[in-house]
């Protein structure tokens, strides 16, 4: 049967060609011809080249200035009490998690929220270990509160969601990673915006990493989850344009999914199952109905993340990839008539028109830095050094509004260099292969995770 491509192909294909000609271009003046080369410096377009070399500091100021005057200005939505908090099924999706599953269950059951107001689902997506024997020790350890299902085979994350909603109850999904652990108040924190506020479509909960002791890279990742939560999500929930909703805990309103969920759940890109990127895909869903995607900063889950270099750029590749197209399905909506009456859909327009920008314009700079990096090695490495610790700086200081101390200047400072040394490939190779969908992290080793998260009880144990 013929492909049927969409307009999100044909985007992804223009972004791409023009990010390996413009590229392609400046190795072919740099290397190329010296005559051609100073020709080019000459003529307009060179100098309009130049101009946007020059100008793209001073623009990525203003931009970093405008997110720290909106992350300033957030204020989180208080917490309701039990009287107002709607009815709301938990879903936890689980693939060969085996015994950590129980410490994410035994996490929600935990909650304040009130029982009688919580339905919690576990769906076991075709699990190849003893995933399913650790979901029936959870259901006798909590009898009458906790819900299976188990799907025949692996159909992926979106279609364990897609199942859990399926047997769900209530105004209000939560969606919640088997790896995580949440904090007692976390789903009242996670559910009140949908409670008070109409417009509100979604909530992005606060990710921070679980395995901080398992090494230096969980360390850093700490940090840059700060970074990306505490800073960036703040300044995007002032005007509901939070663009990704986290697959380790948002929550849904009910009736923005019941139209598109199956949809969601059949996206492809490029005639391919999109099996990754789920979470952006329904923040991409809430913003093009015209509602409000906020982030709760109390809305705390705490993660397990790769303590390895190949774990980590596994998930980082997924993650970029992902982004790519969905930077592409969201230029679609926006130009339309997108949230008329709401003073923030400037602002989504605006950051979701750099997303798409900064797609193309950060790799060919990347490229542009890594030839002169070679033309002019010492002083190429001098200006990267700087550039890293300057761009720890922000990091460190958002940091240490949760952890006072030395231990986030230094690990930012330390991811910085690593980013640059070691990171930095993963977008580039994200936007040229972003039609793969594969997991990445599926096949890897059963990794360990911290104490709190493990449980000594075996599986069949009453």
């Amino acid at each position: 049967m013929k492909t049927a491509y969409t307009r999100t192909d044909w985007l992804y294909c223009v972004v791409l060609a023009v990010t390996a000609l413009a590229g392609g271009a400046t190795v072919f003046l740099l290397y190329g011809d010296e005559e051609l080369l100073v020709a080019f410096t000459e003529s307009d377009m060179g100098l309009a080249y130049a101009g946007f070399g020059f100008g793209f500091p001073p623009l990525a100021f203003l931009l970093l200035s405008w997110r720290t005057w909106l992350a300033w200005r957030y204020r989180p939505f208080a917490p309701c009490p039990d009287a107002r908090l709607p009815l709301a099924t938990v879903i936890i999706p689980a693939y060969n998690e085996g015994r950590h599953v129980l410490s994410t269950v035994r996490s929600v059951m935990a909650s304040d929220y009130p029982a009688a107001k919580l339905r919690i689902l576990c769906v076991d997506d075709g699990s190849k270990d003893d995933t399913w024997q650790w979901l029936k020790a959870a259901k006798r350890e909590f009898p009458g509160r906790l819900h299976l299902l188990r799907q025949p085979r692996n159909m992926g994350k979106r279609h364990a969601v897609l199942a859990g909603f399926r047997q769900s109850a209530g105004e209000v999904l939560v969606t919640i990673d088997s790896d995580c652990l949440i904090l007692p108040d976390t789903l009242r924190h996670l559910v009140s915006p949908l409670a008070v506020s109409p417009k509100v479509g979604a909530v992005a909960g606060n990710v921070r990493v679980l395995n901080c002791d398992d090494g230096p890279i969980p360390k850093m990742l700490d940090v840059s989850f700060s970074m990306s939560f505490d800073f960036l999500r703040r300044g995007q929930g002032v005007y509901g344009g939070v663009l990704c909703t986290p697959g380790a805990l948002s929550a849904y309103r009910r009736q923005a999914l019941a139209p598109v969920i199956e949809a969601w759940a059949g996206q492809t890109f490029f005639g391919r199952p999109a099996n990754i990127g789920e979470d952006r895909a329904l923040s991409n869903i809430i913003l093009g109905q015209g509602l409000r995607v906020v982030f709760q900063k109390d809305a705390v889950v705490l993660t397990a993340i790769p303590a390895t270099y190949s774990g980590l750029y596994r998930m980082l590749l997924r993650w970029a990839r992902s982004n790519v197209r969905e930077c592409l399905v969201m230029l679609q909506f926006l130009p339309g008539r997108f949230r008329p009456d709401d003073e923030g859909a400037a602002w989504v327009r605006l950051s979701g028109l750099l997303e798409a920008v900064f797609l193309p314009v950060t790799e060919i700079l990347k490229i542009t830095c890594l030839i002169g990096l070679f033309a002019a090695p010492l002083p190429g490495l001098q200006i990267l050094a700087a550039g890293c610790l300057a761009a720890a700086l922000l990091p460190a200081l958002v940091y240490q509004f949760r952890r006072p101390g030395l231990h986030g200047v230094l690990w930012a400072v330390a991811y910085s260099f690593f980013w640059v040394f070691a990171l930095s490939w993963i977008s580039l190779w994200g936007l040229a292969t972003a039609g793969r969908s594969g997991w990445l992290t599926r096949n890897l080793a059963d990794r360990p995770l911290p104490g709190r998260l493990a449980t000594a009880d075996g599986p069949d144990a009453a």
